[in-house]
């Protein structure tokens, strides 16, 4: 193993006025799941996604999903079309709901769901006699989704529209921002995402009666009156005080941030646009404006060699740290035995694909290294 220091794939990055929130929170003593932090922090959201959008910040991403599932009225028994090239964050919420998974494949500009292969999935479902009751879609690595398509089949057939914007936020689709398509739309604020709270999430709704239900799920359902009533189960789901403050001076930063990621792309397309060997993935159309969250590469040639595999292994020798794309979630021991319906996409980019070093903390000297040692390895 290297002795050098190690480059991370996406660490936090901050940008140094968090502290004085959390600071402000303990002079406060504003030790709790609510606060000015988290007024703040929702206010910060929902100037930056623009009006019509009313955040609710949460513990994490996957509660967020909890939480738009329950708004989409989804109940034991039910299905749900979801993308299967995604973190299991985004598929595990439906069992939460005992509801089943139905899984998309992806389509190959994007990585993202398929409408093609969506709108095959719902008239089958509904040929067999179940209308699904949500559809969950990602916009994976920050890349956006032809998300219009999507929209227009999900109304077409009268389907709630679940946005999982987790890795997206910074993204933008022909000139609207990710985190305000469909329904209800996810936010992450995980440690290792564009922003970070250190962990949590955002449910954004379209509605202020929506947020403010989410809001009532999320502190237990507690029912107004002066002793502890629950009407409805309810969940612990609301967002520190002290973890919004790192969000409100995040969010201070968040346009630099989506900058030097985006950078970070054109480096290694710059580095790979000579190779055969090699595809980054980028932007299809000007439709799509990526936060480029994690810059990610296809061996394009299949072999029985997994170069993305050797790569991997050769840049953590050299102290390099980078991943595997996401596995899809219809080959997982957890959903085996889900119905899936696609052409096999999102499984040969799993076999072929890999994530690269992306943190806006990224140095010269740490792209010199990266360039050096992938050279090394293509040599």
């Amino acid at each position: 193993m290297s002795e050098l220091p190690k480059i991370w794939l996406s660490s936090p990055h901050m940008g140094g006025t968090e502290q004085n929130y959390v600071n402000e929170a303990f002079a406060q003593n504003w030790i709790a799941p609510l606060g000015p932090n988290v007024t703040g922090f929702e206010q910060a959201l929902e100037d930056y996604l623009g009006a019509g959008n009313h955040t609710a910040c949460l513990s994490s991403g996957t509660a967020a999903i909890h939480l738009a599932l329950l708004h989409a009225g989804v109940e034991a028994g039910d299905e749900v079309l979801c993308q299967s090239f995604t973190f299991c964050g985004t598929s595990n919420p439906i069992i939460y709901q005992g509801a089943t998974p139905v899984f998309v494949d992806s389509e190959a500009t994007t990585w993202n769901m398929s409408p093609e292969h969506l709108e095959t999935a719902i008239k089958t479902r509904l040929a067999a006699g179940v209308k699904p009751k949500a559809v969950l879609m990602v916009h994976l690595y920050g890349m956006p989704a032809q998300i219009d398509k999507i929209e227009a089949i999900c109304k077409e057939y009268g389907i709630f529209l679940i946005e999982d914007a987790a890795e997206a936020l910074g993204s933008s689709y022909k000139g609207r921002k990710c985190g305000t398509f469909g329904d209800l739309s996810i936010l992450s604020f995980n440690g290792n995402k564009i922003i970070t709270t250190s962990g949590g999430g955002a449910l954004v709704c379209r509605t202020e009666a929506q947020k403010q239900k989410t809001i009532f799920w999320a502190t237990q359902a507690r029912d107004q009156a002066p002793h502890y009533q629950h009407s409805e189960v309810g969940y612990n789901y609301r967002m520190s005080n002290i973890v919004a403050g790192i969000g409100r001076g995040q969010m201070e930063v968040l346009d630099k941030h989506v900058g030097l990621r985006r950078q970070n792309n054109e480096f290694y397309r710059e580095l790979f646009q000579d190779s055969d060997m090699v595809e980054v993935l980028k932007e299809s159309s000007e439709d799509a404006y990526s936060n480029h969250w994690l810059s990610a590469i296809i061996f394009k040639k299949s072999d029985d060699q997994r170069n993305n595999e050797k790569l991997r292994i050769f840049l953590q020798a050299n102290n390099i740290e980078c991943r595997p794309l996401w596995k899809p979630m219809h080959l997982q021991p957890v959903f085996d035995g889900a119905l899936f319906y696609g052409d096999g996409t999102a499984e040969e980019l799993f076999k072929k694909g890999l994530c690269m070093p992306s943190g806006s903390n990224l140095t010269d000297a740490d792209r010199d290294r990266i360039k050096k040692a992938i050279l090394q390895f293509m040599e």
